[in-house]
């Protein structure tokens, strides 16, 4: 099996039938009387498109040019992880499309031999690169290929499927391409790429109310006593607003996870041992659910959470991260680090 029929038979065993329907007429190089079954089984629509590929002289090319339609079409899959562009030279603002594509495939292929980059501007600005890494010894892998997003004139760069070996030339190539001076961890990730996009750069709409604008008055009486009700209501509304201060009182982004790493010292005077450790305590606390968000603030809003909304949790849609070291400052007091270490 060559390399175009393996890449092209996992592409659409990959893909859902009526999104590959949609993608495959986008991509335009089907013959126009070519009429495909999309309602027979994968693996003999992945044939019958193997074969048009050898009538039609497909390369691995024209197949990472149908991949790049899914990906920048569907891109809510895998793991997409945020870096941020720091110190800008003073021409950074300056960079356009054109250039930037030069520059950043000229140092890449510099640092990397046997290595394949296609770039595509999207509508929305973006710029998407698709990177098939190779080495001495082997061509490009494009079965496993890295996938780069940045927007120019912000300094955000979305990847997902990097490894870590690969890392160091990436960003020297962004770096130079963009015109900053280094680059680091933006302490955010997730699965969702529109809404961690949406979350870094405040783009979700969210409103951070002053006051619940729900009154007391259009609330049912659900207690037989009119002053117990009234003291549950007045309750109830307290919690929803110190959840909507925190939250916001719109949709939120869909986030997985929010790690938070402790490197601080233990304090607990029934345990001495711990206590007069040296060295700070270490652990790292995971919050998970398909909904981060939502779900902090639902627990906020219901009582399950206690109110008010401790910093640690409403900095995650105010500073655009979610993932926090917890240190000891000099005076001994627990700050907290926006940073991953390096």
């Amino acid at each position: 099996m060559d390399q175009v029929e393996c890449f092209l038979r996992r592409l659409v065993r990959r893909i859902p039938t009526e999104v590959l329907k949609v993608t495959l007429e986008k991509w335009g190089r089907l013959p126009r009387q070519q009429n495909i079954d999309f309602k027979q089984t994968k693996w003999a629509l992945a044939d019958e498109l193997i074969a048009l590929s050898k009538e039609n002289g497909w390369t691995v090319r024209h197949i990472t040019e149908l991949e790049m339609l899914y990906v920048i079409d569907n891109p809510n899959q895998g793991m997409w992880h945020v870096f941020q562009l720091v110190d800008p030279e003073p021409d950074a603002q300056a960079v356009g499309f054109i250039r930037f594509k030069e520059q950043f495939k000229l140092h890449l292929t510099e640092l990397v031999r046997h290595m394949s980059i296609k770039m595509k501007k999207n509508t929305d600005e973006a710029i998407w690169i698709r990177i098939a890494w190779g080495d001495s010894y082997s061509g490009p892998n494009n079965m496993l290929p890295t996938y780069v997003v940045h927007y120019l004139q912000t300094p955000y760069v979305f990847v997902t499927r990097l490894k870590s070996k690969q890392k160091p030339f990436l960003f020297q190539a962004l770096i130079m391409a963009t015109r900053y001076k280094t680059i680091k961890d933006a302490s955010l990730s997730g699965r969702k790429f529109t809404d961690i996009r949406d979350l870094l750069m405040q783009q979700y709409g969210q409103v951070f109310p002053a006051r619940c604008p729900s009154p007391l008055e259009d609330r049912p009486q659900t207690v037989s006593h009119p002053h117990v009700y009234r003291e549950h209501a007045k309750t109830e509304l307290n919690r929803q607003q110190m959840a909507y201060e925190a939250f916001g009182s719109g949709k939120l982004p869909q986030l997985q996870s929010a790690v938070y790493k402790l490197e601080t010292k233990f304090k607990d005077p029934t345990n001495q041992t711990m206590t007069k450790r040296e060295k700070p305590f270490k652990c790292v606390v995971t919050f998970a659910s398909t909904n981060l968000l939502e779900s902090l603030r639902h627990c906020a809003s219901s009582g399950i959470a206690s109110t008010p909304v401790t910093p640690l949790l409403s900095f995650i849609p105010r500073k655009g991260r979610n993932y926090f070291v917890i240190t000891d400052s000099a005076q001994g007091q627990s700050t907290v680090n926006n940073t991953l270490p390096n």
